[in-house]
């Protein structure tokens, strides 16, 4: 029996671990795979959490991550645009990263277990029962952090709409700037590299399923990403670290319940926010804030109220990240075709409306 279980040791799951497992709690995290390991992801997080991470202990100083602090932005055709980013961020990979937050967890008390799948969550009788590896656990309180989708999502309703998307990441050696985070479009889709630590840079891509049909991928990036002179000279100038890329399938950028059977959401679980120039690692360390706050709030001891735990949670997750999302599904609209990636272009050369459109997919400093 456990106060919280958490499902998933992503980046919202094992920040949760780590504030509750602090503050007292006994705290289970259950994680499918064994740390350290990659994740597609961005691998780009703005600076609106460095002073947590700082405060908390939690700022990878050692990881040597990153400064960046320009943006660049190429269309379809190679028109491009620059951009000073006024808040800037850091990159570090979700190898690297991942890892320390999960020694820092279990140097906090939370219980780790590593190569546990969870098979099924149920509400009985105002706990939860959970069942991985063929053994059960039962908790007060879980918070739902496994990723962008997964079997447990299969009652909630984002999951009858099948995705187009799928997400493909490889690590590169390549002399590019190491301030820049560059988003670059091809048909249908759009790219993002930039440098982690150990001089190597992060490319990954959002594609629609389209490109793909009756293609490797290999086919695939060089008959559609290679239309974009930036990332053919990519390809053409990197070292590829990874012996082949990791890939995700039916990227989901659909509104999703926060709350569902009781289980409360936290990450890329709860909603994703769709590429600018990244910053859903920074919206997934908010979260964890956000709902570990709320929790530490209204636990009274385990005496706690469990609707208020969820309406406090969905009223300040609101708050945070509805307009956001909102305006990163328009913005996302304008990328993956000639048209409207020239247009995006055109936007952010001009520095005003550049920074305005960057603002609406970040947070303020906390």
């Amino acid at each position: 029996m456990y106060d919280v279980i958490i499902v998933g040791g992503g980046l919202a799951g094992l920040v949760n671990a780590i504030l509750l497992a602090r503050s007292g709690f006994e705290v289970a995290l259950f994680e499918k795979n064994s740390y350290p390991f990659h994740r597609v992801c961005g691998e780009y997080i703005s600076n609106e959490v460095k002073p947590f991470l700082i405060r908390n202990g939690l700022f990878p100083t050692d990881l040597n991550p990153t400064e960046i602090s320009k943006f660049k932005l190429t269309s379809t055709n190679g028109k491009q645009a620059e951009l000073a980013l006024e808040m800037g961020g850091f990159g570090v990979s979700r190898f690297a990263f991942d890892y320390f937050l999960f020694q820092q967890a279990q140097a906090a008390g939370a219980t780790i277990l590593q190569n546990h799948k969870v098979k099924d969550i149920k509400f009985v009788d105002n706990e939860f029962q959970i069942s991985a590896n063929r053994q059960d656990y039962r908790s007060k309180l879980v918070i739902g952090a496994y990723g962008k989708r997964s079997a447990l999502d299969k009652s909630r309703k984002f999951m009858n709409k099948k995705s187009p998307y799928l997400g493909v990441k490889y690590h590169i050696k390549i002399d590019l700037p190491t301030e820049e985070i560059a988003l670059h479009n091809f048909q249908n889709g759009y790219c993002g590299i930039s440098q982690v630590e150990n001089n190597t840079f992060n490319l990954c891509y959002l594609s629609h399923r389209n490109n793909l049909k009756n293609k490797s991928i290999d086919e695939m990036e060089t008959t559609v990403l290679h239309k974009n002179q930036f990332l053919k000279s990519i390809w053409d100038n990197a070292d590829f670290v990874f012996e082949k890329p990791k890939v995700i399938n039916e990227i989901s950028f659909e509104k999703k319940e926060l709350v569902y059977d009781h289980i409360l959401m936290c990450g890329d679980t709860a909603g994703m926010i769709t590429p600018l120039c990244g910053n859903g690692m920074a919206m997934a360390i908010r979260s964890a804030k956000l709902l570990s706050d709320v929790i530490l709030e209204e636990w009274n001891g385990g005496n706690f109220k469990r609707f208020q735990i969820e309406e406090n949670y969905r009223m300040h997750w609101h708050q945070n990240f509805s307009s956001r999302l909102w305006t990163g599904r328009q913005i996302q609209k304008m990328f993956g075709s000639k048209w409207s990636s020239n247009l995006a272009v055109r936007l952010v050369n001009n520095e005003w409306l550049g920074n305005w459109v960057v603002s609406q997919t970040h947070g303020t400093e906390f």
